[in-house]
């Protein structure tokens, strides 16, 4: 480890300058020997490192996002060319290449303030061994080697012998106890930030062998700190510490503001949208703008929270516009999609056709009635007048009158005048006036 640190000592002299100046600042509240200075000093240069990678942090969020996306596509390249190697990778680098993506993007952070970590374990192993280093001078050297943090020196490793921790004025115990404390809390801030970035902001509709090496970093990395943690100082355990607590909770802001699409996290966002968007009938700040016009600009491609918000906002008589802008629409119609899914996307003033429901045959004749109720009178009238015009039946089952049936000379047998053979023999019709029985038939 000192022999890496060694090749960051160039970086050395502006890191001990920032944990001067810091500690000027604290000496003056806390006293400049103790480790509340000296604590908070490297406290305060962790703050100042992260925040300056605040813009690598922000890429490195796309291009995993990115590297998500490309994971179905990275699978087919595997499988197509399992059997050639070269060819795989030729494939691998012109799909990175046409979608812009960087694989080492998503360890950009880790690389970037490497170099201060490195170095800022070169300054405190030459506090440890009573040596001035970067602007550091004899004075700040004896300050820090005075300095405790609840009893361990800042200088002290957890591996460290007896008449070494003595020599900084503490017991083994102590530092031990100590460091073996800020060892678990390092390894278990790591697990925790690894475990809520795949439990909550990971896309679960898309399974790929990403996601599997996600979840074996999380269970490899917070041993590797473990390890690696018992041959740390005890400032340095503090400088990690930190970082790992700023990473924490910069994570928890991604997942609760910007989350990943398809995943939990996104549906826990869009629900309260959702709810700001109907109790203020607006988007109210441009991320939410944004969010919205990121979601209509999909269509058809949204996942299904995204449905879910879209088709909760018509329901309340409200419609998305292509520019994140929520406005007040009754025409707001849900339509059924190819893939079975309503999408509710309109804009103001344009409503959806919609297809007529179909009625009932009931329905039907009840409403062309009261819609021409004289053609209905005008219709029973012709009707009334059909029946009286209709022969009487006699009781012997024959016609009142002689013109309907002719008389046959062999036989004596009647027969009807006129009409179908085969509509006689079907019986009386249904809704209209009866035809006569054949008296043969009574």
């Amino acid at each position: 480890m000192d022999t890496i640190a060694s090749l960051f000592s160039f970086i050395t002299t502006p890191v001990s300058w920032v944990i001067v100046q810091f500690h000027t600042l604290f000496g003056a509240i806390f006293g400049p020997n103790t480790g509340w200075a000296w604590g908070l000093s490297i406290v305060s240069l962790v703050v100042l490192i992260r925040i300056c990678l605040v813009p690598l942090f922000v890429k490195q969020i796309k291009a995993t996002r990115a590297m998500q996306t490309l994971q179905p596509e990275m699978k087919k390249i595997q499988e197509r060319y399992k059997n050639d190697k070269q060819r795989q990778s030729e494939e691998m680098m012109k799909l990175y290449k046409e979608s812009g993506t960087n694989p080492l993007s998503s360890c950009l952070p880790i690389l970037a303030q490497s170099p201060f970590f490195f170095a800022l374990y070169h300054v405190l192993s030459g506090i440890a061994n009573g040596k001035t280093i970067g602007v550091i001078d004899q004075p700040l050297l004896q300050s820090a080697q005075k300095a405790h943090i609840f009893g361990a020196p800042l200088a002290a490793k957890f591996m460290d012998s007896q008449d070494k921790v003595a020599a900084l004025g503490a017991s083994l115990t102590d530092v031990r106890v100590v460091t073996a404390i800020m060892i678990l809390l390092m390894s278990f801030s790591q697990f925790y930030t690894q475990r809520q970035l795949m439990m909550k902001n990971v896309d679960t509709t898309v399974k790929t062998p990403f996601m599997q090496q996600q979840k074996m970093l999380m269970y490899v990395f917070p041993v590797i700190f473990a390890v690696f943690g018992i041959n740390f100082p005890v400032g340095v355990l503090v400088y990690w510490l930190t970082t790992n607590v700023w990473t924490m909770g910069q994570q928890m802001y991604v997942i609760h503001n910007n989350p990943t699409p398809g995943s939990k996290a996104q549906a826990a966002y869009l629900e309260r949208l959702y709810k700001h968007v109907t109790h203020h009938r607006k988007t109210r700040n441009r991320r939410e703008k944004a969010i919205v016009k990121a979601i209509v600009a999909k269509g058809r491609e949204r996942n299904e929270y995204e449905r879910k918000f879209i088709n909760g906002l018509s329901k309340s008589g409200l419609a998305a516009q292509a520019d994140g802008s929520v406005v007040l629409s009754e025409n707001a119609t849900a339509v059924v999609t190819a893939d079975g899914e309503e999408d509710t996307t309109t804009t103001a003033g344009t409503p959806k056709r919609q297809q007529p429901k179909r009625q009932s045959k009931s329905q039907r004749h009840h409403t062309g009635a009261q819609a021409n109720p004289k053609a209905n009178q005008s219709q029973g009238r012709s009707r009334a007048g059909q029946s009286a015009a209709q022969p009487s039946l006699k009781k012997d089952g024959g016609d009142d009158t002689q013109s309907g049936k002719s008389e046959d000379k062999s036989g004596g047998k009647s027969t009807p005048a006129s009409g179908n053979a085969r509509q006689a023999k079907s019986g009386p019709r249904k809704g209209g006036p009866q035809r006569p029985k054949h008296p043969s038939k009574k």
